[in-house]
């Protein structure tokens, strides 16, 4: 019998802000899909670089099981062990000696900015609250993040936008350099841009805003939301660079799935915080910690790190041969398994096409704008499914091709 949920429904009932795929997804185990249908699909996409290890991973969901019959929600008026066990994988293996944990990239974000501001603003002057961000640069939707973020089709048509954000060409120091004085509170970035093309930082150029944010006294932020968390091959990008943030922020894979982000900074500008300054109400929920905590001890593992530039290796042999036939992608962008395919000019502003296409011939990829293709899949993907999702969207790329 034909469900009653159908994909008609959700464009009566759901606010019209996206325009998802045609099928519905019921049903997902490891890198493959199922629809209403029972039709397979091969993912490639990991709901936007979320599930790092594939569709209800074994030991994930035991964790949420197991935390599920114990403790769900107590507020942040007390603690909970899960919250607590995260906090502490995450100072051990990183630059960081303090956490704020929230529900999502852009609240993460948020907490950031706002923190980066209260503590030059508490340690050097109220005037010291100019934030430089780069174009193409994605830090999410609120509207203090999506002003952070350099792309006008986000920002533009909400009214004011905060005030004192200067935005300016990723990977260009001498332009960071012109706008930078001691009124700068903070530098804002992506090792590796998610939304904005995939365009990964040159260590030049990390290396040369470290020491401006230095000579300023700013602090420099690393948005990892999308490259963290063993995407790009390392447990946070930022250890690639030998350039260490100030702060940075996590989500997406943090939580294999489940809703969770993390802001990571050092006990000095954690320091000017205190009770009532800033909070969430869901952040740090046992629930979402007790999963993160498994996806955590998973992903932070030589078998998967190392293993994710094997994959890339493999991805990108398969584009070659798609590449080979058909001439559609001019080079290949990002780090580890955020991966992107700029199209050649004669397919600029397809991306979407291919994405949809993808989908007829049952394979799910992503787009990083309207020029580049974007595969963020499970880092724990099979050999055979890249092989066989990668046979599937040569024929979508034949399809976009001809028509």
């Amino acid at each position: 019998m034909k469900s009653l949920i159908t994909r008609e429904l959700f464009d009566k009932v759901i606010l019209p802000i996206y325009a998802p795929a045609q099928f519905i997804p019921v049903k997902g185990k490891g890198s493959r899909v199922w629809d209403q249908n029972g039709e397979e699909y091969i993912d490639f996409a990991g709901g936007i670089a979320v599930n790092a290890l594939g569709h209800c991973h074994p030991k994930l969901v035991q964790a949420l099981q197991e935390q599920s019959e114990k403790l769900w929600h107590v507020s942040n008026v007390f603690t909970n062990e899960p919250a607590l066990q995260l906090a502490q994988k995450l100072i051990d293996n990183t630059f960081a000696d303090r956490i704020f944990f929230a529900n999502s990239g852009a609240e993460a974000n948020e907490a950031a900015f706002k923190l980066a501001r209260h503590y030059t603003i508490e340690k050097y002057s109220p005037y010291k609250t100019k934030i430089i961000a780069f174009y193409q640069a994605f830090h999410g939707r609120t509207f203090f993040t999506v002003s952070v973020g350099g792309q006008a089709k986000y920002s533009d048509g909400f009214g004011p936008k905060p005030a004192d954000i200067i935005h300016v060409p990723f990977n260009d120091l001498d332009a960071v350099k012109a706008v930078m004085d001691d009124h700068t509170c903070a530098v804002v970035l992506e090792p590796v841009q998610g939304e904005g093309g995939l365009a990964s930082a040159t260590p030049e150029f990390l290396q040369g805003v470290r020491a401006l944010c230095d000579e300023h006294n700013a602090l420099l932020i690393f948005d990892e939301v999308q490259c963290g968390m063993g995407r790009t091959g390392s447990l946070y990008t930022y250890q690639q660079y030998n350039v260490i943030p100030d702060i940075l922020t996590s989500a997406k894979a943090l939580g294999g799935g489940f809703p969770i982000s993390a802001m990571l900074t050092t006990e000095k500008i954690a320091s000017v915080m205190h009770p009532g300054v800033h909070g969430t109400t869901y952040g740090g929920n046992p629930l979402a910690c007790a999963v993160g905590c498994a996806a955590f001890d998973i992903i932070n593992t030589a078998e998967v790190l190392e293993g994710v530039q094997k994959r890339r290796a493999i991805f990108i042999e398969q584009l070659e041969n798609i590449n080979d036939k058909f001439k559609v992608f001019r080079e290949y962008r990002g780090k580890g398994l955020l991966l992107g395919a700029e199209l050649q000019p004669q397919f600029h502003n397809k991306a979407r096409d291919f994405l949809n296409i993808a989908t007829d011939f049952k394979v799910m990829i992503l787009n990083a704008g309207p020029n580049v293709l974007r595969f963020t899949p499970s880092l724990i993907i099979e050999e055979n499914e890249i092989k066989e999702g990668m046979s599937r969207f040569a024929k979508a790329v034949e399809k976009v091709v001809n028509s």
